[in-house]
């Protein structure tokens, strides 16, 4: 492929695209029915004219056809005073008159045929626009539908990124909170097991006193067995020792 030809073919891909987001599908389906409604109206006023004229052409032949014993009348009359010349008009005036007719009769037949041609035409166009009509709503709502869910998808998918965010957070959080948990669990158990305690437990207060009692009953007992009613040795306090310190 040359390059003008990519480069036509580029522009054709473009202007595509361009009339596709500058073309309402409901402007266009408006804009349809809109032609059919103008066409219909269209052929009524057509069919009111063919109606009109074979109206009048009827009244012309209901003249004519009137006119026609009136000439005969005045035949006879004519013929009765003598005045043949008279009689003969009035006759040919009749057979004129008859011509006409028969021409009328003839227009009125073509002018009846046109107008059952364009009450079929009428019918049948009046019908297609009414189906058109229907139609045109169907695929407004179809548009209207798909739209709303094209919209609703693309809200849907912004909102999925941001969700999918959340739930890793959330994991996270749920993560260490479990690991939280594990870890107070397993201190509790060590301190009911008494592997682990507290600090300033009443319990280590109690072992330290229970310690001391040994020691000195230790003690005690050295001193009896070494000597027998002799009192202990005092400990030295703190005075003694600052006075000693002072000599």
């Amino acid at each position: 492929m040359g390059m003008w030809s990519r480069f036509r073919l580029l522009f054709r891909m473009k202007a595509d695209s361009a009339l596709d987001r500058a073309e309402n599908p409901q402007q266009v389906f408006d804009y349809a029915y809109s032609q059919q409604q103008e066409l219909l109206r269209n052929v009524r006023r057509g069919l009111i004219e063919v109606a009109t004229a074979k109206r009048r052409l009827e009244r012309q032949s209901e003249k004519l056809i009137a006119r026609v014993p009136q000439l005969d009348d005045r035949a006879k009359k004519a013929i009765d005073a003598d005045r043949e010349d008279l009689a003969r008009l009035a006759v040919q005036r009749k057979h004129t008159v008859t011509a006409e007719i028969e021409g009328l009769n003839g227009q009125l037949a073509e002018v009846a045929e046109e107008e059952a041609r364009m009450v079929a035409a009428e019918q049948k166009l009046a019908a297609r626009t009414e189906e058109f009509r229907t139609r045109r709503d169907v695929l407004s709502a179809r548009h209207s539908a798909a739209e709303a869910q094209v919209k609703a998808s693309e809200a849907v998918t912004g909102v999925s990124s941001e969700l999918a965010e959340v739930t890793k957070a959330l994991g996270r959080a749920e993560e260490k909170t479990e690991r939280m948990q594990a870890r107070a669990f397993a201190i509790g158990e060590l301190i009911e097991s008494g592997s682990l305690a507290l600090p300033g437990s009443a319990d280590d207060d109690v072992d330290g006193v229970l310690r001391e009692i040994a020691v000195e009953e230790e003690l005690q007992s050295f001193r009896e067995l070494l000597g027998k009613g002799r009192q202990p040795l005092a400990l030295p306090n703190e005075a003694d020792k600052g006075e000693r310190h002072d000599d």
